[in-house]
Order: structure tokens, then sequence, then C-alpha cells
């Protein structure tokens, strides 16, 4: 069973447990619960800008935030970073003891203290690799109706994963 991401990095599904033989995603209802949440929870999310753009430059300059590529954490301790930023939280998590908060609610409230006490991965820092296939091979996601996503969590402005225009850095080579 192979893994796929749909919309950002980071989040990786078991490409059996949300897609159909035929390759189109499975009703919402038909899947494991995490996968579920994860999916519904990335509607809200995929269009968010990185988290630690958004710590750097305040709220005063959004021009200056970088979209979101990649996710890491559970959904709604999530944290969202551009790809000039996934080293910072990669270096935290194996060098710097973010590993204590993996699969808690503290996981980005952590990781934004850190961030803003001045925590950087050392210039050089190689962190993850990612390995891009096929990434507009990808079918179009369930459609979720708000009032299962009211079922999940506070909902916030939606985005139709469907819509996606994301370039992964990498795909193209």
């Amino acid at each position: 069973m192979s893994k796929v991401s749909i919309g950002l990095r980071g989040w990786r599904f078991d490409e059996e447990a949300v897609f159909t033989d035929e390759g189109e995603f499975r009703p919402l209802e038909e899947m494991p619960l995490d996968a579920k949440k994860r999916l519904v929870r990335l509607q809200d999310i995929v269009d968010a800008p990185c988290d630690a753009c958004w710590l750097e430059h305040g709220e005063s300059s959004p021009e200056e935030y970088n979209p979101s590529e990649v996710v890491y954490g559970e959904p709604l301790s999530e944290v969202l970073l551009c790809g000039d930023h996934e080293n910072d939280l990669v270096y935290w998590f194996h060098e710097a003891g973010g590993s204590q908060y993996a699969e808690t609610d503290e996981f980005d409230d952590a990781f934004h203290e850190w961030f803003l006490d001045g925590g950087r991965a050392p210039e050089g820092y190689d962190g993850v690799e990612h390995v891009a296939t096929e990434p507009d091979e990808l079918p179009d996601p369930p459609a979720v109706e708000d009032d299962q996503r009211k079922d999940e969590w506070d909902v916030t402005e939606k985005t139709d994963l469907r819509d996606l225009n994301q370039e992964y850095p990498g795909a193209n080579e």
C-alpha cells in the first residue's frame, strides 16, 4: 500500500483508504476516521500562509507571507510551512526537543514559541528530501457538506481541494 500527500506535503494518506480502485476519492463515510479528519481539515488550511512567515512579519504585512507547502502535526494543532521554513521545524523536531510534542495539542504552540525565541535550523541543515511523483494525477476529492465539517470541529473558511493549483517543489524535475 503506497502513501500519498494531498493538497500539502506532510500528511500522508494510505492510497487504498482514500481512493477507490478507479482512482476516485472514496466517500468520506467509507474512510478511516483519521484520514477523514485530515481531508476535512485540509479544506480549511490548504490556502493558509506559512506560520513562520506570519510569525516573522506579523499581521500587518501579509504580502510578505509565503504560501504553505507542507503541514506537520495533528489536525487543529498543525504547523503550516513554506519551503524556506520547513527545515526550521525539522531541526526543532529532531535536534531541539520538538519531538516531545509529537501528537500533542501543544505541537503548534511549542514550535511557535521556539521560533519566536529565535530558533532556526543552522545554515546548511539538511532536512527532509521530498519525492514528488505525478502531483497533477490526483482525482477530485469528495465534497464535504458543512454539517459534516461542523460535526468534526469549529468551521473556518473552506477551500475546495479540487481547485488547487499548488506547485510542488521538484515536481517538474
